[in-house]
């Protein structure tokens, strides 16, 4: 295809201009020029072959999007701005979204809400600036939905060291990682605690999940912990129950509303530049009546699953904090996620299947989105408890 790429107007509502300031859309602007210039191009290659380019973090780390020039601590801190960030880099490239938000939304946010207040001091300016690289373990080979009840990997307690043995699965980015956050259940009292673990340490064996057909340049792991040594002071001090991961699990599913709004904001970007460019029967296939109707559809998921996730924001950043609307966030972005990257892989037809025009990434990632962070079944059943008084989870 040749000619210009047409100026998609997603915001229709004005959500940017009412809760970002001045210099958050600045951020946000030259982050979209940064992906394009020097992310993006490289992304249909890096799915193909499954690698992720050291490029895309030498392009993003330096833009210090946890701190960045001009914005206040109090917005760069904020679900807000943590969520525009996140819509902004899913709209280039979901895996390069899920990448940059192991570390400042997953990692960071245990760091800051699971450590003690000296532990989140001593680690959070490490995790702004990368120097310390970290992921998110919790998961596990036969505990998903189930974890709660579930987790199976074990911390004994031996003096001031303690003791891991267990196994974690689906751990993205863990390859690249300096440090593991390992959820295990305490051998003395049961409870659920976490550690900050060296990828390096002895016991320890990261191998990586092979055949993927969604996330390709996201390396997934299998992490196995035998006899793994670590020290109280690297134990989260602030990480006692399973209440107090759930505490973490709320906040971090926000991210993956906005994350899933992106990947919308993406496909329908790739399906509007298509159908402009493609010309079938001696005209433009953006001007049939039956594409416009999708990219109409498409249009209104985008800017309904942006509705939902700015509303969860502000409600977060006003100190509203709820299970039940997290939960239902993440459900609905991810399966409008579904059904609009469908609709753009459907307008390109057989061209859909191809990654040089964009659509086919958004189309199989939409999988991925649709599973992790709480899969649409558990998500719903936090939602229905909340309407019924009655817990369905058996």
């Amino acid at each position: 295809m040749t000619g210009p790429e047409p100026d998609v107007v997603l915001d229709r509502y004005g959500f940017v201009d009412r809760h970002l300031s001045d210099a958050a859309r600045s951020v946000f602007s030259g982050l979209a020029g940064t992906l394009a210039r020097d992310v993006v191009p490289l992304m249909a290659d890096a799915w193909e072959r499954a690698v992720m380019p050291d490029a895309v973090l030498d392009a993003l780390v330096p833009l210090r999007l946890m701190d960045p020039d001009g914005v206040t601590p109090g917005e760069a801190d904020s679900s807000m701005f943590s969520g525009f960030r996140c819509f902004t880099l899913a709209r280039a490239d979901v895996s390069v979204a899920t990448l940059y938000t192991a570390q400042a939304g997953l990692f960071r946010t245990t760091i800051r809400f699971g450590g003690s207040a000296e532990q989140a001091a001593q680690w959070d300016r490490l995790v702004r600036s990368f120097a310390m690289r970290g992921v998110f373990c919790l998961t596990e080979p036969e505990h998903g939905s189930d974890i709660a009840g579930g987790l199976a990997t074990r911390a004994r307690r031996e003096g001031d060291d303690w003791i891991i043995d267990g196994e974690k699965r689906w751990i993205g980015a863990a390859d690249r990682a300096d440090v593991l956050a390992v959820f295990a259940r305490d051998e003395a009292d049961g409870q659920v605690k976490g550690f900050l673990v060296d990828r390096e340490a002895e016991g320890v064996d990261v191998g990586l999940i092979s055949g993927k057909v969604s996330l390709r340049p996201v390396q997934n792991a299998h992490i196995t912990l035998r006899g793994v040594r670590v020290k109280e002071e690297r134990r989260l001090h602030g990480v006692n129950s399973w209440r107090d991961v759930a505490a973490l699990l709320r906040r971090m599913r926000s991210d993956v509303a906005w994350l899933a709004t992106g990947l919308q904001a993406g496909a329908l970007d790739a399906a509007v530049r298509y159908t402009t460019q493609r010309a079938q029967f001696g005209r433009p296939l953006g001007g049939f009546q039956l594409v416009q109707e999708k990219l109409a559809r498409m249009l209104g998921n985008v800017t309904s699953s942006l509705a939902l996730a700015v509303s969860l924001s502000a409600n977060q950043d006003a100190g509203v904090w709820s299970d039940e609307n997290s939960a239902l966030a993440k459900m609905v972005t991810a399966e409008r996620a579904r059904e609009t990257a469908a609709l753009a892989r459907e307008v390109l037809g057989g061209n859909g299947l191809l990654l040089e025009h964009d659509a086919a990434r958004f189309f199989a990632d939409a999988e991925a989105v649709y599973s992790y962070e709480g899969t649409h079944e558990i998500n719903a059943l936090i939602v229905g408890r909340s309407l019924t008084g009655a817990s369905a989870f058996v």
